[in-house]
């Protein structure tokens, strides 16, 4: 074998458009390289002269998917910058939609994305011909996750309801009580989830990642917490720039973000998983043992495993929060505008997000920068299609090409998230 080269145009069950090219040489992976061609949408751009109180519902149309990790990470930023903090039951109540948002978009790729490719169908359609009751459980799950954010969210595409220092109207205590049964028989079907995904037919494949995640002192990450590696970093968001870069690379749209001391690594759930296992309840860690993936999961194929513990966590950290709930006397803290730069950084369901803002004194937005997490990942996927699939390489082109394809899915990846850092600048000369 002197020369292969293996091309997907089109990747399929992803979220948006791209590519993959991977160069075989003399029996080695030389090259990979996610085309990330989607084009860029410009929306640090739009932000730009736009009033901070905007801000959660201009970057909630980022991604359909996960809106609520976009409109968290900008109300945390903008909050830092007007020197508010938000606590109690507001603090729980975005934890919460959260939480639906984990259960939707987890759930949308275990089912629908992911599992496809470990039972052997070209997609879900073809799934639920021979499996109807399996799909129907997703879809259930799914919609749980999706009655969770309307009830908090206002709907359940790019909810309305959040603002910067909280939400426009907090729901009663008993608004709850029929998500409060949905939620229950989600657990449940959330536990035959990862007992389900736990029989596939993983490969023997692992790396030594460099794992980076929040971590808080007390919960399972979702909305805070310090931002750490299992390679001694441990910082705040504020000091993010001082220890990661972004760079441009030819094939891509979106930038690849870089440790500055040490290069590639990794955010989402394996990470989170990893770094966080301990600040899981006894329901999730039992079934994580039992699943086999505990403490720590290094192989990338079994990430649909964690994926399915995480919507285990939030539907018992749903009934957490539903269950210790009161209504607010006020739905959110009132803020003055003032100049100022904002940091933050939350769990999207793929991964760590960061946002930074620059304000004005009126509270216009100067300047803003976000980095999704497949922007993050980028890099780490290109370096797991050069050595992890060393050991297929003899396959038809047909199966080989359709591995390179799982080993991008492991990451469920957000190719539109990551499609919108492009610094435009003009010279008319």
């Amino acid at each position: 074998m002197a020369l292969k080269t293996i091309k997907v145009d089109y990747l399929a069950r992803v979220e948006g458009e791209g590519a993959l090219t991977v160069v075989i040489r003399d029996g080695a992976v030389t090259e990979a390289q996610l085309r990330i061609f989607e084009p860029p949408r410009f929306f640090e751009a739009f932000l730009r002269g736009r009033a901070y109180t905007e801000a959660p519902d201009i970057t909630a149309r980022i991604c359909g998917i996960c809106p609520v990790a976009y409109q968290m990470s900008a109300v945390h930023a903008m909050e830092d910058a007007l020197g508010i903090t938000v606590g109690g039951q507001l603090r729980a109540l975005r934890r919460l939609l959260y939480c639906g948002e984990w259960i939707e978009s987890h759930t949308l790729h275990v089912y629908m994305l992911h599992a496809p490719d470990f039972l052997g169908y070209p997609g879900a359609i073809e799934l639920a011909r021979d499996h109807a009751d399996i799909v129907r459980r997703g879809l259930a799950l799914k919609k749980t996750g999706n009655a969770l954010m309307t009830l908090v969210g206002g709907r359940e595409i790019h909810p309305v309801n959040v603002r910067v220092g909280g939400f426009y109207k907090a729901p009663r205590k008993r608004d709850f009580a029929e998500i409060t049964e949905e939620l229950k028989r989600a657990r449940d079907l959330a536990l035959e989830t990862v007992r389900w995904v736990s029989t596939f037919d993983f490969p023997d494949r692992s790396r030594d990642y460099e794992l980076v995640s929040l971590s808080h002192a007390h919960e399972y990450p979702i909305n805070e917490g310090r931002i750490v590696s299992n390679r001694g970093l441990d910082i705040t968001a504020q000091e993010y720039d001082a220890h990661f870069e972004e760079i441009h690379v030819p094939h891509s749209n979106a930038l690849q973000a870089r440790l500055r001391a040490r290069g590639h690594y990794l955010v989402g759930p394996l990470a989170r998983f990893g770094l966080n296992f301990d600040k899981l309840p006894p329901v999730c860690r039992e079934a994580a043992h039992e699943a086999g993936i505990a403490p720590i999961c290094s192989n990338p194929y079994k990430s649909i495993i964690v994926r399915a513990v995480e919507v285990l966590y939030a539907c018992e950290e749903a009934l957490r929060i539903i269950d210790a709930y009161e209504q607010p006397d006020r739905p959110f803290v009132a803020a003055e505008p003032r100049a100022g730069t904002g940091y933050a950084a939350t769990e999207a369901p793929r991964g760590m997000l960061w946002h930074r803002y620059r304000l004005a004194d009126d509270g216009t937005i100067e300047d803003a920068v976000i980095v999704p997490p497949t922007s993050q990942n980028q890099a780490s996927v290109e370096d797991d299609l050069k050595l992890l699939i060393g050991g297929w390489l003899d396959l038809p082109d047909d199966e080989l090409r359709h591995r390179c394809e799982q080993t991008v899915r492991n990451y469920d990846p957000c190719i539109s998230c990551a499609t919108h850092f492009l610094d435009l600048r003009i010279d008319r000369g």
